[in-house]
């Protein structure tokens, strides 16, 4: 049951890396915030695989083909799914984006039975059902506000962050390591990477970019640290766990993301938001339970 304390802590997280990208994308282009969640993650994820090797030395890892397939595969749909992200915070219905974008769950359970021989109990399939609703719900939306570019951003964001989630399990049950320590090898290479491919993208294409992250380093290290937290707790979670559970139970992020709304920007909760927020926890409730 180790997987429920790690997802809730990757949902708390996450939740304010949202907050913190939202306010940094009102001044930095896509491809600079989206940098932000990565760039000062490499070390802290480094200092966290070094303190496992402390706490409990095992061997180091072979990289095959399997693994490294998928780490690039997870790393660059991790990156597009972040960007298409911080496009859907540029947008005035941010939150129906935003919603669609946690389709996440539902389509990881979809594509993890039909391409990665996961399997889901009918409760199961339940909370990841209630969840979806419960997230379409909170978001505000109805079907007559969707618009085509929403829809297919929030849609493309949700399957990026999917794809992103199975090939990271899948790296991480490739390397065959004793728990946690392949779950902290596959952050440590996928951030170094994503890292990599932003920086060339940056330097080649948007140095003011650049200038424009070193002159806002707090907004910028709280979103790293605030990513790499989280990201242990993914990362972790769905080493032990399969993804569409784990991202089910995670949509508690939407109620960390009210509270976050409510208690540190003062926004007030509409009476619409309870419905939605009942209907996670007992998504959360089916999911533990299966």
């Amino acid at each position: 049951m180790l997987w429920i304390p790690f997802t809730l802590l990757a949902a708390f997280m996450q939740a304010w890396r949202n907050a913190f990208q939202k306010q940094l994308s009102k001044d930095v282009s896509v491809a600079g915030v989206t940098l932000a969640r990565f760039i000062w993650a490499s070390p802290l994820a480094a200092l966290y695989l070094a303190g496992l090797y402390q706490w409990q030395p095992v061997a180091l890892p072979t990289f095959n083909h399997r693994f490294v397939f998928f780490i690039v595969g997870a790393a660059v749909a991790q990156i597009i799914a972040t960007a298409l992200m911080v496009k859907l915070f540029k947008l005035r219905n941010y939150a129906i984006g935003a919603g669609l974008a946690k389709s996440e769950a539902i389509l990881a359970a979809i594509l993890g039975v039909a391409f990665f021989s996961e399997s889901l109990s009918l409760l199961g399939w339940v909370g990841v059902l209630l969840g979806a609703v419960a997230v379409f719900l909170l978001s505000g939306a109805s079907w007559r506000q969707l618009s085509w570019p929403v829809l297919l951003l929030g849609i493309s964001s949700g399957l990026s962050f999917a794809l992103t989630s199975l090939w990271v399990r899948q790296a991480s049950l490739a390397l065959g390591l004793p728990f946690p320590h392949g779950a902290a090898w596959v952050l440590l290479v996928v951030i170094l990477l994503q890292t990599l491919i932003l920086l060339s993208y940056l330097l080649w294409r948007e140095r003011s970019t650049l200038l424009a992250l070193w002159r806002r380093p707090r907004l910028t290290l709280l979103i790293s640290i605030s990513s790499c937290i989280g990201s242990i707790g993914w990362f972790t979670a769905m080493s032990l766990e399969s993804v569409a559970l784990v991202k089910t139970l995670g949509q508690v992020e939407v109620l960390f993301m009210l509270l976050i709304s409510a208690f540190f920007f003062k926004e007030k909760l509409q009476r619409t938001d309870h419905g939605g927020l009942a209907l996670i926890v007992l998504a959360a409730i089916a999911v533990m339970w299966a």
